[in-house]
């Protein structure tokens, strides 16, 4: 079974978010499922730096419209997994973020960069593909590739099923949607009856994410509430009613992590390792961390993190307006991303009135990443929406019991902690419902009363620590879908 995993992003070497990861962790788990799976991805200069051996391997001839030619090179990563790199330099060798110019806005013509990089996706599904590899299923990975089912759809060198791949597409994050004016279609090289209601029109734009939702074969969704939630007009993003047209093709399965990668048993990043047979010795990254940001040391009071974008969507302005008071319990807080500006002066102004409690660090850091999942006691991800969310696992595994609203991923990996969930083992975390600070609030601090029982806090960290985070089950769901796709099962 030949699997292409198009992507726009690969961990390590270029991520914005959970994307970037599942990239990077999922096709080498498919392949241990027994799978051939390569992974398409633009040569940005990152993977050129990378591999800069990279061979030759197709040349990709014109695709239509303004889709001129390119060229596939070959190579491995260090985990042994095949990637197809798309080279095109006027497309893709720019430096910094894969969506966004140094004014923080869109390239302009991303419409073409990642139109060409579907086109060539469905191109490798084809017929006219060259060579002694040509994939049964094309697995998509939201807006950037979801034009390549349509493609398949719509293009007459790809006629009929026999001649073309099926097509799976993921949804991450159904706010991104990738849309682009009607001139777009002839420049993308879509016929003129692409161009409606059941194709890749959405509200009189062109949307790549619609046109992968419209002609996928299968849909996934990257957890079991998101998939649930995300046919809702509240959460539906505007696609709902197309999500529940199309909801005997949608399925949620949770993401994995990488448990080598995020392991605190051997994390090259920490101050000193540990597991759930030595957690005494966590102790040392929450003091090392606290000496490595300047903060006071305080065993009488808890050290509360967040590793995140500073954004609504992620509910850090209700940290912001209830952190005084979380301060005051007392706790400490450590704050480490970027995002919206008047949250991150907010967070810089809190540190600077209170030095010694909170330590800010606008950006992103990876090495101070896995020091604050090991350093801190428990983790805040408040989210109004949370397709699947990597972190509350990371938290988990490394012992650091995470607070969560209930929303999508976060709601399927984290047990809220009541006498009932203790008493069975299963809790975790700490829960709460309604995205109002008060809620928020409350939930803090029924967590900062719950760390002061040095035993209940013990239990919710073996719980979080023993359960099973790797790729392998959902790798194999992956599998079972591809296989139930290409009527192999």
């Amino acid at each position: 079974m030949k699997v292409l995993f198009a992507t726009s992003e690969l961990a390590p070497w270029v991520k914005t978010g959970g994307l970037g990861d599942v990239a990077a962790a999922l096709p080498p788990a498919l392949r241990q499922t027994g799978a051939d799976v390569r992974v398409l991805v633009p040569f940005y200069p990152a993977l050129r730096q990378a591999f800069p051996d990279a061979a030759p391997w197709a040349a990709v001839p014109p695709l239509g419209g303004r889709l001129g030619g390119a060229l596939l090179r070959s190579a491995r990563t260090p985990d042994g997994t095949p990637l197809l790199l798309l080279e095109h330099n006027d497309h893709y060798d720019r430096p910094g973020n894969p969506y966004l110019g140094a004014d923080n806005r869109d390239w302009p013509d991303n419409r073409l960069r990642f139109g060409l990089l579907s086109r060539v996706a469905a191109w490798l599904g084809s017929e006219a593909c060259p060579g002694d590899w040509r994939c049964d299923l094309i697995h998509c990975n939201d807006w950037q590739t979801g034009l390549a089912p349509a493609y398949l759809r719509y293009l007459d060198e790809l006629p009929g099923s026999a001649a073309r791949a099926k097509s799976l597409i993921t949804i991450h994050n159904l706010a991104f949607q990738g849309l682009f004016g009607a001139d777009a279609l002839p420049e993308l090289g879509l016929p003129p009856e692409s161009w409606a209601l059941d194709g890749v029109e959405y509200h009189g734009y062109l949307s790549f994410l619609k046109a992968g939702l419209q002609h996928a074969d299968a849909i996934t969704t990257v957890s079991p509430s998101y998939a649930r939630e995300i046919q809702t007009p509240a959460e539906g993003m505007g696609l709902d009613g197309l999500l529940r047209h199309r909801g005997e093709r949608l399925t949620g399965i949770l993401n994995g992590i990488d448990t080598e990668l995020w392991n605190p048993a051997t994390d090259a990043c920490l101050h000193g390792h540990y597991d759930v047979l030595r957690l005494p010795q966590k102790v040392r990254n929450k003091s090392e961390l606290r000496r490595e940001l300047g903060l006071r040391p305080a065993e009488d009071r808890p050290l509360l993190g967040v590793v995140s974008r500073l954004t609504e969507q992620k509910g850090l302005d209700l940290l912001a307006r209830t952190a005084e008071e979380i301060l005051a319990l007392p706790a400490q807080l450590v704050v480490l991303g970027h995002g919206d500006r008047a949250l991150e002066q907010h967070f810089r102004n809190l540190a600077l009135s209170h030095p010694q409690q909170v330590a800010v660090h606008i950006g992103f850091n990876e090495v101070l990443a896995h020091r604050i999942e090991a350093g801190i006691d428990l983790f805040l991800m408040p989210s109004r929406f949370e397709p699947c969310g990597l972190n509350q696992m990371y938290s988990q595994r490394y012992g650091t019991p995470p607070l969560v609203r209930a929303t999508g991923g976060l709601a399927d990996t984290v047990v809220d902690c009541t006498p009932a969930t203790l008493a069975a083992g299963r809790a975790s975390g700490f829960v709460f419902q309604a995205a109002e600070a008060s809620a928020f609030l409350d939930c803090v601090r029924r967590a900062v009363a719950a760390w002061h029982d040095r035993r209940l806090w013990r239990q919710l960290q073996i719980n979080g620590m023993t359960r099973d985070w790797s790729w392998q089950a959902p790798a194999r769901a992956y599998h079972t879908l591809y296989q139930q796709l290409i009527g192999t099962l």
